[in-house]
């Protein structure tokens, strides 16, 4: 039955408000729960039992499901579609040329490609010997691109040809030079670049023996993110904490039947579409259909071309969605579930009731983070649930850091209130942190409750919903999230500092009508001389992502800082781009440059009218 058969009632009734929790609510998701116990037990069991010296891994994982299901789909692409006997001996003939290249159990293969099989097959290749992939996001260009490869100290990299301009940006080839092995998928390789589907074609099929050796403490990946540092940071991901996330989120969540297909168009290189998609799928032997892109206008013929019944979402995508004229169409789809981190509560009852989806399982959680949230029990404006010891603390806006009383102490907030989200370290709960060792010290903070406590650092406001579930605010500190990435602003600082005519930069995110997160401004203390629109987006464009680019420019004489010498962002941030709080020019990112700002062209931008 498609989701046009179905009716409104189908879509669960519940208190709307989002601020709190409520027990009748919950009771009623947990009673909701009761057809899938067996499943939820099944999660319940795993995350009690995997020890990090236990012996497993995705590529163990996977090689159970061929076995145990060898005619299921695995995957789904286009037109083409792969069992998991076929998947499975692809990533081991994977496994083989990694090995033949001379890549060892614990070595870094850096990954440079877009969504597409050969991607998932190279990871779960990579993964099968020991080995760690190092998800590189192919947006990045030159110097960005060149700090990530140096981060993981990669031994191999396996390159797309679709990402020839990335690998033609890195200015320094000393970055290159030093991985001993370099393989191309595609044509045209470069000079002494090794056939990477050749290479596969030339080994076994069997699983390879290191398969059966992985502990759960090993890692499985770098994740890269962006922080305070101004540049990337590797995040590592073991098997152990992408095995609590497929028994969490997969078994105990989503509990997904294995003839689901659950629709993929975030990239890979994001543990939405790694960990929480993939390892949702693999928990109960389903499909995965991965698509090449997000497409708000391909969306919904995608979904019932692959014929899902669930997909992975950003906040974004759903504004995406929304923004997008009604169909008749729009509720023609089998889709039951959906699943992802983002989904505002102002557009939250919209976007359920217009496409008429029953479960939205929000999450919150992060690459680098020790703990998830879940909303595991099907309630509103919600991003769950979690069971491991956090704390939500006061915060100072100004100082921007967390309030610490006349004892030195953080103190919680009250029930209903909104701080900072920190979460314990321990032995239950360990800390992975970055490949660089010196940003991991940044993240903690010490002495929190009592003396030698440590706690993890999210950087997120979120708000304290009662019965242990949280709502997400905001980012704080030196990042902000625009159009589904986390962008450091002292990353943009650092390319406009680079510009002639830029004496001071300070950027910081600002919050635009009818979009999600926060778009990146910068207040710059321009020299006297004109601005040029043009060549300051063009220089931009040429050192960073195009969702880090700032969409907003206010120029002024000098830049105000605090009594420690720190720019003092909290009433930037609170003017924004409104022309009525400000009386210097700003110009805002339109058509490849950036316009003076007008009244007129401040109206289309809160309207929606102009692209951002």
């Amino acid at each position: 039955m498609t989701r046009s058969q179905k009716t409104p009632e189908t879509v669960p009734d519940r208190d709307r408000s989002g601020d709190r929790v409520h027990l009748g609510d919950l009771l009623k998701g947990v009673v909701e729960t009761l057809p899938d116990v067996l499943k939820v037990q099944r999660g319940l069991w795993n995350l009690a039992t995997a020890r990090p010296t236990s012996i497993g891994s995705i590529g163990l994982r996977l090689q159970t499901l061929a076995e145990t299901a060898p005619h299921a789909t695995a995957l789904k692409f286009d037109d083409r579609r792969w069992t998991y006997a076929e998947f499975n001996a692809w990533a081991n003939r994977v496994a083989g040329a990694c090995r033949s290249a001379g890549v060892k159990r614990g070595e870094v293969v850096a990954i440079l490609m877009s969504n597409r099989p050969e991607t998932l097959a190279t990871i779960a290749g990579v993964a099968k010997l020991g080995a760690v992939a190092a998800m590189l996001n192919h947006n990045q260009r030159g110097a960005i691109l060149a700090h990530s490869l140096k981060l993981s100290r990669p031994v191999m990299l396996v390159v797309g040809e679709e990402c020839a301009e990335a690998v033609a940006s890195l200015a320094e080839p000393s970055v290159l030079d030093g991985i001993a092995t370099k393989a191309w998928d595609g044509a045209n390789a470069p000079d002494g670049w090794l056939d990477w589907t050749a290479a596969g074609d030339r080994e076994a099929s069997g699983n390879p023996p290191e398969t059966a050796r992985i502990q759960l403490k090993e890692a499985c990946f770098h994740i890269f993110t962006s922080g305070t540092t101004g540049l990337p940071k590797a995040s590592v991901m073991s098997h152990h904490r992408w095995m609590k996330g497929m028994a969490g989120l997969g078994q105990m969540t989503l509990r997904l039947n294995a003839g689901d297909t659950l629709y993929c168009p975030l990239p890979l290189y994001h543990n939405n579409a790694l960990t929480v998609c993939w390892g949702a799928v693999l928990a109960n032997g389903a499909a995965l259909a991965l698509s090449r892109k997000f497409s708000a206008s391909r969306f919904w013929d995608e979904i019932r071309a692959c014929e899902a019944t669930a997909f992975c979402y950003i906040g974004e995508l759903c504004r995406y969605l929304l923004n997008q004229p009604p169909s008749s169409r729009d509720r023609a789809h089998a889709v039951r579930l959906m699943v992802g981190n983002g989904l505002r509560p102002e557009i939250w009852d919209q976007f359920q009731n217009r496409f008429g989806i029953p479960r939205i399982a929000e999450f919150y959680g992060a690459s680098e983070s020790n703990l998830a949230f879940v909303n595991g029990f099907n309630l509103s404006k919600t991003a769950g649930f979690c069971p491991l010891p956090y704390a939500i603390v006061e915060f100072d806006h100004d100082a921007e850091a967390p309030l610490r009383d006349r004892h030195g102490r953080l103190q919680r907030v009250a029930s209903g209130g909104i701080g900072l989200l920190i979460s314990e370290i321990s032995e239950r709960a360990p800390f992975d942190g970055y490949t660089d060792k010196r940003a991991n010290e940044a993240k903690l903070l010490r002495n929190v409750f009592r003396n030698g406590d440590c706690w993890f650092n999210t950087g997120d406001l979120v708000r304290d919903q009662g019965w242990r579930h949280i709502q997400f605010v905001d980012r704080v500190g030196d990042t902000f999230r625009w159009k589904g990435e986390n962008v450091a602003t002292t990353e943009v600082e650092a390319a406009l500092n680079r510009i002639d005519g830029v004496e001071q930069a300070v950027v910081y995110g600002v919050e635009v009508p009818g979009c999600d997160g926060r778009a990146g401004m910068a207040a710059l203390s321009w020299a006297p001389s004109r601005f040029d629109g043009a060549g300051v987006a063009a220089q931009l464009r040429a050192s960073l992502p195009g969702y880090a680019m700032p969409l907003f420019i206010r120029l002024r004489r000098e830049q105000e800082v605090t009594a420690t010498f720190k720019f003092r962002k909290v009433d930037l941030k609170r003017e924004g781009f409104d022309l009525a709080k400000i009386d210097e020019p700003v110009y805002v990112l339109d058509g490849g440059r950036y316009r003076k700002l007008t009244p007129a062209l401040h109206a289309k931008v809160t309207s929606g009218g102009l692209r951002l």
